[in-house]
């Protein structure tokens, strides 16, 4: 073999493999969440952080970043309700949006979460996004007016909700948890922080011992 037939061997190698890297990149890219603008180190908990249930006297906080399009957020939903009604007066729970951009519907449905939290309906349209998911979830079309039914049936007043929905703020306190999420380290979802510390429960058992374990400390 001539040195200039293994120069071109070489050169093609290398270029296979950054082609390779490049389609590995654009393959995981495509369902992460939309870019959203960068928050410093990230929070797990910010003061604006929505929560499930509030517990003054407790240390103990746990925080799920979700997407109410994601199929294993929907399954483990309600085991997060078990552990609402065992561990919600000890235990603050906390959610954060993290709409992943293969959803096509996830984005729209934290905008609809967050006009409802404006009116004091956060935990019903919580709620209403899981119990409804197979209705309105995987699918290529808007869900706008779906959305409406929900807070429309929660008794909101619509003209307020359709501002918050639309308004660019409402869709920026969404990115804002979509930010603190990456910078986290947080690529899919459900991701769980259990006092600021990142767990990864296999069951409901684990979720239960690393609660029990919190409370102890």
């Amino acid at each position: 073999m001539t040195r200039f037939t293994r120069i071109l061997l070489t050169a093609f190698a290398i270029a296979v493999l950054v082609i390779g890297v490049l389609v590995y990149q654009s393959v995981r890219d495509r369902g992460a969440p939309p870019q959203a603008a960068s928050t410093d180190t990230g929070q797990v908990v910010r003061d604006n952080s929505h929560r499930l249930n509030s517990v003054p006297d407790s240390d103990v906080t746990f925080v799920e970043f979700l997407d109410f399009e994601c199929e294993g957020c929907r399954a483990v939903y309600p085991s997060i309700e078990q552990l609402r009604s065992e561990y919600g007066d000890r235990v603050n729970f906390v959610i954060r949006y993290f709409p992943m951009g293969g959803h096509y519907n996830a984005e729209r449905a934290a905008r609809a979460v967050e006009a409802a939290a404006q009116q004091g309906k956060l935990e019903p349209m919580y709620k209403k996004m899981y119990d409804t998911q197979s209705q309105w979830g995987e699918q290529q079309v808007p869900a706008d007016e779906a959305f409406r039914g929900f807070a429309s049936a929660l008794g909101l007043d619509m003209a307020a909700f359709d501002t918050a929905y639309n308004d660019p703020a409402t869709a920026a306190r969404v990115q804002l948890d979509v930010a603190d999420g990456r910078a986290l380290g947080v690529q899919g979802t459900p991701t769980f922080f259990l006092n600021g510390e990142r767990i990864q429960p296999r069951s409901y058992e684990d979720l239960v011992t690393a609660f029990n374990g919190a409370l102890a400390e």
